[in-house]
């Protein structure tokens, strides 16, 4: 087992299998929806699909995205072990990546459903080996979650910055294959240096409670147990979660609208001399550079005795997602929403985009397991799941994209953001009540 004082080796294999997974997976993401409303004119690739129907389809997609974890965390704890359901993902990885760079509609979709079955293999257990590194209690653990999560944020930055001059060269088939030679490295890193994970591919029911963290891309944190919430009933328990959710799947809603609609005007309205590819490069550059002034600035507070609860920093996250796209709005009015805008709207509006995600996100698998009662953990846990799935099958919003202004898209997502903090800050007494201690 790990020494007490550093971290195993072992996090450095899973934090390089997971870069390498992760620059496949956005890799996809970043190009998906050019590619599909792109005509094939230019020999580049792509089906010459409507905006609508592109946001349509892969908002269906997202919601599986996040919702197989679920089935892929079961299938390794009870039957394939973790080490061996990643690897299986891989290749399920590897094979949806090869088929995009088909110029074929029906094998399109088989080439999604290869990524969302790899995707549930893959995710939850990857995530469930880093925290079997270490020994319980260990306080490194957290750290190491920490750790792992900027190797996610390195491989979904590296995606764009590589996928952006690949397509404007060979166009979106020869990227979509880069996904499975990322995919490739990923997995080979996994078997190459097993030897210092092995200790960490053992039987475990932690699998779902990690799952929901990575499955969203946010850092788990070490489930705790407070004794002050055992004192209230589980009846109020579960209904302050129930507005957590209600929480989640209007963020997600608004926050994944990044690699369609906040693409689209990437592409057609910054005036940079980029494809809009290159826009999702943006949030987790952002990540990057803020988690760590974050952190200090939270363990600041902490010592000051001021740092907020949880349902407080998720409602401040909240109403930071509602300003971001306020700022979008004034750069559709700043364009007569047609033209194009400098692109320090669209990297501000981001900043502030990241930040709110930082401070809601991150948060939402430790308010679930500390709040949830032990008996009904798993299928509160299953409800955070699904909850991160509707709000990302509810990411179809975007249809609206082309049957308004862009300006008042970007208002309606905006409200809708600010509605949720305001129902969420006045519900923070009764919610305070109901999580004492979190």
């Amino acid at each position: 087992m790990a020494d007490q004082e550093k971290h195993p080796k072992g996090l450095a294999v899973l934090f390089f299998t997971e870069m390498w997974e992760r620059f496949s997976f956005y890799t996809v993401g970043a190009i998906w929806a050019l590619y599909v409303i792109n005509g094939n004119a230019d020999g580049k690739g792509g089906f010459g699909w409507t905006q609508d129907h592109a946001t349509s389809v892969w908002s269906t997609y997202l919601m599986f995205v996040y919702a197989s974890p679920i089935f892929g965390g079961i299938l390794a704890d009870r039957k394939l072990g973790y080490r061996r359901a990643v690897t299986l993902g891989g290749l399920f990885f590897m094979a949806g990546h090869a088929l995009l760079a088909i110029q074929s509609v029906p094998v399109m979709f088989a080439a999604l459903a290869c990524l969302v079955i790899g995707n549930g293999l893959f995710k939850p257990n990857v995530s469930t080996m880093v925290g079997n590194l270490y020994p319980e209690g260990s306080h490194l653990k957290d750290r190491a979650y920490n750790i792992f999560y900027m190797g996610i944020n390195v491989g979904a930055a590296l995606a764009p910055l590589v996928a952006e001059p690949m397509v404007a060269k060979f166009g979106y088939h020869p990227a979509f294959f880069l996904g499975a030679l990322g995919m490739m490295i990923s997995v080979s890193i996994l078997w190459r240096f097993k030897h210092h994970v092995m200790h960490a591919d053992r039987p475990g029911h932690r699998g779902s409670a990690n799952a929901a963290a990575t499955a969203v891309d946010a850092p788990p944190q070490g489930v705790s147990h407070q004794h002050p919430i055992d004192l209230i009933p589980d009846s109020r328990r579960i209904t302050a979660l129930v507005v957590i959710f209600l929480v989640v799947i209007a963020f997600w809603m608004v926050f994944h609208q990044q690699q369609t609609t906040l693409t689209y005007w990437a592409d057609n309205n910054t005036d940079w001399n980029v494809s809009g590819i290159i826009s999702n490069a943006i949030n987790p550059l952002w990540v990057l550079l803020l988690t760590p002034f974050l952190v200090l600035f939270w363990q600041a507070m902490d010592r000051k005795g001021m740092e907020p609860s949880t349902p407080t920093k998720m409602a401040i996250g909240m109403c930071l997602t509602g300003v971001s796209f306020f700022i979008l709005y004034f750069a559709g009015k700043a364009g007569g929403d047609t033209g194009k805008v400098s692109p320090l709207w669209l990297i501000g509006a981001y900043g502030v985009l990241t930040l709110g995600e930082l401070m809601l996100s991150p948060m939402g698998l430790s308010l679930v397991s500390k709040v949830a009662p032990i008996r009904l953990r798993g299928l509160m846990m299953g409800g955070w799941f699904m909850a991160t799935a509707i709000g990302n099958k509810l990411t179809m919003i975007g249809m609206l994209w082309d049957d308004m202004p862009h300006s008042r898209f970007f208002a309606i997502l905006g409200l809708i953001a600010l509605g949720m903090a305001v129902v969420l800050t006045l519900l923070l007494k009764p919610l305070k009540k109901a999580m004492p201690g979190v």
